[in-house]
This record gives C-alpha cells, sequence and structure tokens, in this order.
C-alpha cells in the first residue's frame, strides 16, 4: 500500500530543487503534482482539495531554514498535515469498562470482519491477558458462524453458539447471558454484511447494537475497495455510533486512498490495520507513523515493536553464542532465521517499514524473498538429514537430486540455497572474528560521509 503514493510525493518535493523560499509560483505545480497523486491514489475529492489548501495556507512565504531544503519543508509542512489527516493521535483500545466489555464490529460482506474479530481475540489474550468470547450473529451466512467457530478455537477464545435460525438480538441477550455467567472479560460480536448498504441490513446491524449496548463499535473496511468503501463508511457513521475504524488487507495493492479519506470523512480514528492474512497480523495505527511511511521514511519504531514481540530472544542467544564460540553457520541455523523472518511477514513486510531512498527499486527486494521463496528454502532444509544440515560440505550430486526430489523443488534450487548459505556463513565468521569493525574502518576511510565515520 502506499508505494506508487510514495514515489510521486518525493518525485514532487524534489521539483523545488534551488529554490530558497516556498512561493505561491514555485510550488503551484507541485501542489499539483501531490493533487493527481492523491486522485490516482483513491482519495476522495472533497479530503483532497481540503488537504492541498491547508499545505498552501502553510507552504506559501514559509522561509526555508539551513538545514532543510525547499523540498524537504514542504515534505515536513506534508508530514505535518497528513498526521492530522490520519487522525493525529494513537487512539488504544479502552477495556475500562464492567466486563463483559463488548466490542461490535461491523461492515460490509468481504471486508474482513470475522477474520478481523479473530486477529482482536488473539490480541486481547495474548498481549491483555484477558478471556475473550466470541460470537456470530451473522444468521444470513452460516458458513460466517462456522467459520468464526473454527477461529475461537485457533486463537483460544471461547465460542458462544448462534443458529442461522434464530433472532440476531436473542442471540446477543443469551452470548451476553454465558459471558457474566462464565467470567468472560471481552465479548466480540461479529455482525452480517451485505454487499451494499441496504435499508434492512442498517435495520438489523442498529437493533442488534442496541441489544448489545457495546463500549467499542468498529467500522471493518477493505483497503483495497475505494471509494465505495469510504460511502459505505460515511453511512454506517450516520446510522451508529462508531468509536473508530478498522483497515483490513493493508498488505496488498491498495492504493491508500480508503486510508487517507476515512478518518477524515467519518470524524472517527483509525484503531488497527490488518497486515496479512494470520491471526497475529494485527497492528495498532499510528498516524505519525503512517505518514512517515507515506513519505518514504520508513517506520523503525513498529519494526523494532515487532522484533521484540515475535523473535525468540532464546534462540538468537544460542546463535550468538554459537558464533563468539567459533562454531560454524550450519543450515538448521540458516532456517531458524528463515522461519524468523516469515513470522515477520517476510521481507516485504520489512522493507515497509525500513527508510528506503525513492531511488532503490523495492518492488525487486521484495520479490526477491517473498513468502513462497522462504517457504521453498525451509522445504529444502526440511528434506536434508540432520548431518546434511550440520555438514553442508558433504551434499554431493547424488544427495543434491534426493533433496529436491524430496521436497518437490529443483537442483538448482537446491544449488542456491547452498550458495546463500554458503555467503552468510562466510559473513557470519567474519562478524564473530571482529571482522565487523574492520570493515566499518575500512568504511571509515572514504566509505563513508564526514561526519559518520566510526572512532578508531
Amino acid at each position: 500500500m502506499f508505494d506508487n503514493l510514495s514515489g510521486r510525493l518525493a518525485e514532487a518535493a524534489r521539483s523545488l530543487t534551488g529554490k530558497g523560499r516556498l512561493t505561491e509560483s514555485n510550488i503551484k505545480d507541485t501542489l499539483r503534482q501531490v493533487r493527481l497523486a492523491l486522485l490516482e491514489a483513491d482519495v476522495a475529492l472533497p479530503v483532497v482539495k481540503t488537504f492541498i489548501e491547508r499545505i498552501r495556507e502553510q507552504a506559501v512565504g514559509e522561509v526555508v531554514g539551513r538545514s532543510l531544503t525547499p523540498g524537504q519543508e514542504l515534505v515536513k509542512i506534508i508530514h505535518a498535515e497528513l498526521v492530522t489527516l490520519l487522525g493525529s493521535e494513537t487512539a488504544p483500545l479502552d477495556l475500562r469498562a464492567q466486563p463483559p466489555v463488548v466490542l461490535f464490529l461491523a461492515g460490509l460482506q468481504g471486508a474482513g470482519k470475522t477474520t478481523t474479530a479473530a486477529k482482536l481475540a488473539r490480541r486481547l489474550i495474548e498481549k491483555d491477558k484477558k478471556r475473550v468470547a466470541m460470537v456470530s450473529v451473522d444468521v444470513h451466512r452460516p458458513a460466517a458462524i462456522l467459520q468464526l467457530q473454527t477461529l475461537a478455537g485457533e486463537v483460544g477464545a471461547n465460542f458462544i453458539e448462534s443458529q442461522s435460525s434464530e433472532d440476531p438480538r436473542a442471540i446477543v441477550d443469551r452470548a451476553l447471558d454465558e459471558s457474566r455467567r462464565t467470567h468472560v472479560d471481552v465479548l466480540l460480536v461479529d455482525t452480517a454484511g451485505r454487499l451494499h448498504v441496504d435499508d434492512d441490513m442498517m435495520n438489523e446491524v442498529v437493533a442488534v447494537h442496541e441489544r448489545a449496548k457495546p463500549h467499542e463499535t468498529f467500522f471493518v473496511i477493505d483497503s483495497m475497495a475505494g471509494q465505495d468503501a469510504v460511502n459505505s463508511a460515511r453511512v454506517f457513521n450516520e446510522r451508529l455510533p462508531l468509536t473508530g475504524v478498522i483497515l483490513t488487507k493493508t498488505d496488498g495493492d491498495a492504493k491508500g486512498g480508503v486510508a487517507l479519506s476515512v478518518s477524515e470523512v467519518t470524524g472517527k480514528p483509525i484503531r488497527f490495520i490488518g497486515v496479512g492474512e494470520k491471526t497475529d497480523a494485527l497492528e495498532v495505527f499510528h498516524p505519525d507513523r503512517m505518514a512517515s511511511r507515506i513519505l518514504g521514511m520508513g517506520d523503525v519504531l513498529s519494526l523494532v515493536e515487532e522484533i521484540e514481540g515475535k523473535v525468540d530472544r532464546e534462540q538468537a542467544s544460542k546463535l550468538a553464542g554459537k558464533l563468539k564460540k567459533g562454531k560454524g553457520f550450519d543450515l538448521a541455523d540458516l532456517r531458524d532465521q528463515l522461519q524468523q523472518m516469515m513470522n515477520m511477514g517476510g521481507m516485504a513486510a520489512l522493507l515497509d517499514k525500513l527508510p528506503i531512498p525513492g531511488s532503490v527499486n523495492t518492488a525487486a527486494l521484495k520479490g526477491g524473498a517473498d513468502e513462497k521463496q522462504l517457504k521453498r528454502q525451509v522445504a529444502i532444509i526440511n528434506s536434508m538429514t540432520p548431518g546434511e544440515r550440520r555438514f553442508p560440505k558433504t551434499i554431493n550430486g547424488s544427495r543434491k537430486r534426493r533433496i529436491a526430489s524430496g521436497c518437490g523443488l529443483q537442483v538448482q534450487d537446491v544449488n542456491r540455497l547452498l550458495k546463500q548459505h554458503q555467503q552468510m556463513e562466510k559473513m557470519m565468521k567474519k562478524m564473530s572474528r571482529g571482522g565487523m569493525q574492520k570493515m566499518m574502518r575500512g568504511m571509515g576511510g572514504g566509505g563513508l560521509p564526514p561526519g559518520m565515520r566510526p572512532p578508531r
């Protein structure tokens, strides 16, 4: 998401090179580029007009500071306005209420409500240590009830049964009673969706909401749905007292317009974003961090938080100790590292959070180590014997053919993996022998810009 928009905004900022002051005349063309970039990203037209006007008001007459170029000054202004557009501040989940605290999920069919309910449940169970129950009032689609039951079992939440023949209000009443009786902390209510907004749907969701009396009411919206989704958000906001929005499928090919429109249109903050299909792929939404990602500045804070939450420290410590003692980096170690990367969403997820210059082709980097590729590499290592993983040099031609046959891949794939391991092993050996310091000193002799050379 935002790849194209990020590139266009960076290009617009570069057009101000050589100017000493931001004026009406020299930013006119730049703001036109920004406007077109936002419209191409599917941002709602009224939102674009307001956004551009706010930037113009702040930028015209702005004296460029000594440490900034005109382009950087404009980026600084755009960043501040993007933060405002995205909701200004992070709005944490409020669970301060008499249990069971009811969280209510509404939205169109296909937006990802049921999966989002499971992701929220997992987050509440693992991070907040809450006892969670889930119930579906989608009596129009029996498969939705079965899906929620399966996901509840997967994330460790209680599942309160419901039938397609029941009245949704009666289901909510029973779910509340059962939650109180079993001392549940949080009850998640997954509601019915339709392919489009209609009166019957809205009347039903309003009636169920009145019965549930939820503490938080979320509108779940597909980030790839474009302006139709924003219009739906407006209608739901008029009928329900929404407390926030959850954006789903942000790891796909969404242009990003929904994210930049929905908060402005509804006046409600984006609370969470879905960043993958797995039940742990849900992130708290931080407007300032997202604005930085849109402008190509990365999101290192979120990356650090993700590493702390998903990287196995004990495993990392064992590898560090092994290398310190001079023991080799074998294929079992490589498999562990590949699995850690998969846990964090693969190379694409990591690159999205790193500050990468606009000139770098991130699409090529992402394609080089996508999740499918990582899975294939793990499969190759799993096809080896423990001895082969420990001593890769013993893997000859016949062994390579057996390994390739065992994982359904080609001998060339095995060769590529072995070469990759060989390169990583050399790097690890250099690092364990103090090679990192030597390498940094060598770069300090001319490889790094002044002021960034490492101390001798």
